[in-house]
């Protein structure tokens, strides 16, 4: 596995898991070497394995859940519901009450029509009689009506009622679902780990040496601008230097983008697209393949030599404002199967401003400060200086809730990172890295 590999791999759990952000600041201050660390906290097989289990139980529960909850949504539909019931009940009702409200309205119209129509040489008996017909048939009209409503009413409920249910039972059913794809996620991902710590326990499948961080070897961006605006491409690249005495017979720079909103809860990157220049096209730098993962090999690289690939960022005109990061790293893989990579993951923080924004005058994004590595060689033949690898904290460049967010960012994946570069092993000639 290339170490690029596993620097994404780093800076993924240290943007997504909540647990590996809040636990890798700590880490990435401490003195000790980050590697040192992480085989402390690395966990046994058999606690692995007890993970696993614990996964695959989570898992199984919310497939039934999933199940039970679908089966709940379904049975709103048949007739033998309690609820579905009530409402049909509930019409029936209301559908007799009011045949017997125009009954008695038709009644109540008959007796109106009788007492108009007595002849004038009706009787008193004959006339009040009538009368008192008209008003029993008025009072009936009024109290079947009143009785048509009070059941109406009763059938408008039972029809919210079985409408709320079936609401809650497909919103209970799209967070089942929820549920059970992170269940998944969560078994692939431990199943997945188990394998890794077996094939590391087994040496590898490529019984190599262990590949090295390489201080000496760099990766330093130029030109990025510290403030990027919605709808706009920005063009900056990105310096490989090889400061080592012996040429670096294949070399994989890597890049990556990363950003928030301006609070700091919402992701970006999908409004960010991070571009290299081949030499005939632009290509995604994070497209993954079975082979390579983002920018391919552009070595060989001599010894005391740079190169500078070109990059370009397309920010998507509705960005909303933010705070983004570009992280930057590399490794090498030599004929004579050595290998190594820069220690440290470096990141450099811009603004990110919504369409239309005037940014006025804009410098360059600085990368994290921290001390020289002591390489003080000069690159290749254009006398450049070789660039350094840095340790440190995040350069405050704003006030934005999205910083925090970078910053353990950048901390978890560099102290995730570099431990991981320190355990990756070299390839076998020949073998598929």
């Amino acid at each position: 596995m290339k170490i690029r590999r596993m620097l994404a791999t780093a800076v993924a759990a240290a943007v997504t898991t909540p647990v590996v952000l809040l636990s890798a600041a700590p880490a990435f201050a401490d003195t000790k070497p980050a590697a040192t660390q992480q085989e402390q906290q690395k966990p046994t097989i058999e606690e692995l394995e007890r993970r696993v289990a614990a996964a695959q139980k989570a898992y199984d529960a919310a497939v039934a859940a999933l199940t039970k909850a679908t089966a709940d949504r379904e049975a709103l539909k048949k007739d033998d519901h309690e609820l579905v019931k009530a409402v049909a009940d509930a019409k029936t009702a209301a559908d007799a009450a009011y045949a017997l409200w125009k009954a008695a309205e038709a009644d109540q119209a008959k007796a109106e029509a009788a007492l108009k129509a007595l002849p004038d040489t009706a009787t008193a008996e004959e006339r009040a009689a009538a009368e008192k017909a008209v008003e029993d048939a008025k009072k009936l009209t009024m109290g079947r009506a009143g009785e048509t409503a009070r059941l109406d009413d009763l059938y408008v409920v039972a029809e919210k009622n079985l409408t709320d249910a079936r609401v809650a039972a497909y919103e209970a059913e799209n967070l089942a679902k929820k549920a059970k794809d992170a269940a998944f996620k969560a078994l692939e991902d431990a199943k997945a780990a188990l394998e890794k710590a077996k094939e590391d326990e087994d040496g590898g499948d490529d019984g190599g040496e262990e590949c090295v961080p390489e201080p000496k070897f760099t990766t330093v961006v130029h030109g990025l601008p510290s403030k990027v605006v919605g709808g706009s491409t920005v063009n900056f690249s990105l310096k490989v230097t090889n400061g080592t005495n012996k040429k670096l017979d294949e070399v994989y720079p890597y890049a990556f983008v990363h950003a928030f909103d301006s609070k700091g809860l919402k992701e970006l990157d999908k409004y960010l697209d991070l571009e290299y220049f081949t030499g005939k096209e632009w290509k995604d730098a994070d497209e993954e393949s079975e082979t390579e993962f983002g920018i391919g090999n552009v070595g060989p690289l001599k010894a005391k030599s740079s190169l500078t690939v070109k990059l370009r960022l397309k920010v998507d005109a509705k960005v909303p404002a933010g705070q983004g990061a570009a992280f930057v790293a590399g490794d090498y893989w030599n004929e004579d199967e050595s290998c190594g990579g820069t220690p440290d993951l470096d990141y450099y923080e811009f603004e990110i401003l919504a369409q239309g924004s005037k940014p006025g005058k804009v410098d360059d994004a600085k990368g994290k400060p921290g001390k020289p590595n002591g390489n003080t060689a000069q690159g290749g033949t254009s006398n450049t200086p070789v660039a350094t690898g840095t340790t440190g904290t995040l350069a405050k460049t704003g006030s934005s809730d999205a910083v925090p967010q970078l910053a353990l960012a950048g901390a978890a994946a560099v102290a995730l990172g570099a431990g991981a570069m320190v355990v990756a092993r070299r390839r076998k000639a020949g073998a598929d890295a």
